[in-house]
């Protein structure tokens, strides 16, 4: 018997096991919840889509060929979600879609979307917990608005918050992308009512998201100096020494910093906890920014810190790093898992 035929069975074996590991990790969290996310239709527009977990009863909730439907974010009470709404030709990017276009409010199912407000206004709305207020991001600070009037009921200074504002679940505080603290590209939070701030995350971070106890934070990062990748950075047109985004972990006092998840020739961005706190979704796309490769992936948190394929180089930066079970679930970008019953009436 041949060498190659010996191996053979010993890849199948492999193989089936892990096909085996992805099955149970689907089918563990298949009833946990929706997800809710942008993705490309066979028009090549943008719309938005519910689905389970493990990837099944996928449905559009938007389907209109002729705009751009992005950024979607339900409200606590599952009753409402906003969004926004971009025409044709806009350059859409994973990192700066919350000013883009015009905001819309819609029914969780799609239904019944109405504008609010004028083209760039409102950037970066968010929901308060309790439903009834957006707080946005303009040139002068943060607006607190309410919901039903759309009066501002309140003013926080920015303090270098330039995009990608969250609200606590607690209500608490919001974490934003600034550039503060001597850095550009900071994670930081504020206390929503003071406006204090301190920094969770400094150089080369975005796209921060809130566990759901409010203590601690998932965002990417784009680590310095990483050892160069050759022909992986070569083959997106990347700059030799341009890195790759990875997924870390904080806790919001800006201590306890790990990675969660890293990959040579990905970068991950998009990360949303689950509502238990036990798994985290993402985005991967092959070049820094762009969508059209984008794709969704889930893992259980108790797997990090994970390194995704080869990866030679961030393995040595990480060597006790696992090769954590993950469930690949087709393009998309921006998910947000909710426990809100999105499914079909």
């Amino acid at each position: 018997m041949t060498l190659m035929r010996c191996l053979v069975p010993l890849f199948t074996a492999a193989m089936l096991a892990a096909d085996s590991q992805t099955a149970k990790l689907a089918k563990e969290v298949a009833t946990k919840g929706w997800i809710l996310y942008s993705g490309k239709t066979a028009s090549g527009d943008w719309d938005l889509f519910v689905m389970r977990p493990d990837g099944s009863h996928k449905r559009n909730i938007t389907n209109t060929p002729n705009i751009n439907e992005i950024g979607a974010r339900l409200s606590a009470d599952g009753l409402q979600l906003l969004y926004r709404r971009v025409d044709p030709g806009v350059k859409i990017r994973h990192d700066a879609w919350g000013s883009l276009g015009t905001l819309v409010i819609a029914n969780s199912d799609g239904s019944n979307p109405q504008v609010y407000g004028g083209p760039g206004d409102l950037a970066w709305a968010v929901w308060s917990p309790d439903s009834k207020q957006l707080a946005c991001l303009n040139k002068t600070g943060i607006e607190i608005r309410d919901v039903a009037t759309k009066q501002i009921v309140r003013k926080l200074d920015r303090k270098g918050i330039f995009q990608q504002l969250f609200w606590s679940p607690d209500g608490k505080w919001f974490i934003g992308t600034a550039n503060a603290f001597g850095e550009s590209w900071t994670i930081v939070r504020m206390n929503a009512e003071t406006g204090e701030v301190n920094p969770i995350a400094k150089f080369q971070n975005c796209t921060p998201a809130w566990f759901p106890d409010s203590r601690r934070v998932v965002n990417s990062y784009r680590p310095a100096n990483q050892e160069s990748v050759g022909k992986l950075a070569e083959s997106v047109g990347q700059k030799q020494g341009y890195g790759w985004t990875q997924a870390w972990l904080t806790d919001a006092d800006g201590g306890n910093r790990r990675l969660l998840l890293g990959e040579d020739g990905k970068h991950i961005y998009g990360t949303e906890i689950s509502p238990d706190s036990k798994y985290v979704m993402f985005t991967r796309a092959n070049t820094d920014g762009g969508l059209d490769t984008a794709t969704l992936g889930l893992m259980r948190l108790a797997d990090a810190p994970a390194v995704r394929g080869e990866s030679v180089a961030l393995r040595k930066m990480h060597p006790d790093a696992k090769n954590a079970v993950m469930l690949d679930l087709g393009q998309g970008w921006e998910p947000q898992w909710t426990s809100a019953k999105l499914g079909p009436k």
